[in-house]
């Protein structure tokens, strides 16, 4: 199977109203945004989506608002993980129609063994013909996917890419080396992006791009081209404000962002909370400055 899911996809955030219900119109503006942005895939309930916090219901209703609203233009991918292999399995059985691919973390808290990821995706792949995107983050997980174990993954049919967020060049550059033509690798750092798909990845699963999509998608499609000029200053652009937004945990800081481009609240579900005042003032100021208001 070869790797659908190229140039700039965005981790879309879960809008809240200030009662720290769904704000399902924020999510419906979100959407059309990103079609109009130039965002090339959707994915619906990463953790950006603060999908540990929403109910299956909940994220059932956000995956059908998406699918409706997107309407068909872009391809949409859903976020089923766990640490639980059999759970996920199941899960996995359940996936309703309008969904293209899977994002899948690697197991965390429990750390397992590489074999032991290994077998995870081996049995989870057999649960669905859906693609599945392997997702390493070591920083959340606990432990890391390495480039061997990503490649003998690959050879699974329907595992057709990675998502990269181990902030690793040289593991990364392994797997961009050493994969089969059709297996795909997707930056999960947005300031390695660029440099990434210069490298030879394939594009991204952004943060970023959900309050960017207009210079992002520039910047991953310059790049895609190497057109490294355009691709660099696009990068530079954004860099500060890339900085900003993981400062003090995501997504808070690029829902400020999206307060200020009118698309919705910035209120997120405990644990996490709303950034200082500090921070917010300066992304403000930022956004205002790449938006040119």
């Amino acid at each position: 199977m070869i790797n659908p899911f190229k140039g700039s996809g965005v981790a879309l955030v879960t809008p809240f109203n200030k009662v720290g219900e769904i704000d399902f119109d924020a999510l419906r503006r979100l959407v059309r945004l990103q079609i109009k942005g130039g965002t090339n895939f959707l994915v619906v309930q990463g953790t950006t989506g603060e999908s540990p916090t929403l109910s299956q219901d909940e994220k059932s209703l956000v995956l059908e608002t998406v699918i409706d609203e997107n309407n068909g233009q872009l391809k949409i991918v859903f976020g089923i993980g766990g640490n639980n292999t059999i759970a996920v399995g199941e899960q996995l059985k359940a996936v309703p129609k309008g969904v293209d691919g899977i994002l899948s973390v690697s197991p965390y808290y429990n750390k397992p063994t590489q074999q032991g990821i290994i077998e995870h995706y081996t049995h989870i792949a057999k649960c669905t013909t859906l693609p599945i995107i392997i997702y390493n983050v070591p920083g959340r997980t606990g432990s890391n996917v390495l480039a061997a174990t990503t490649l003998a993954l690959a050879k699974i049919d329907n595992i057709i890419a990675v998502k990269e967020a181990s902030g690793n060049m040289e593991q990364i550059m392994d797997i961009i080396r050493q994969r089969h033509a059709s297996f795909g690798v997707l930056s999960g750092d947005d300031n390695l992006t660029m440099p990434l798909i210069a490298a030879g990845a394939d594009g991204v699963i952004s943060v970023v791009a959900n309050a960017f999509p207009e210079l992002f998608s520039q910047m991953v499609n310059a790049s895609i081209k190497g057109d490294l000029i355009s691709a660099r200053e696009a990068h530079y652009e954004l860099f500060s404000i890339t900085k900003m937004f993981f400062e003090e945990g995501n997504p808070g800081g690029v829902k400020v962002a999206l307060v200020e481009r009118g698309i919705m609240d910035e209120t997120m579900r405990l644990p996490l909370m709303p950034v200082s005042f500090d921070l917010r003032n300066r992304i403000k100021l930022e956004t205002e400055r790449l938006l040119g208001l």
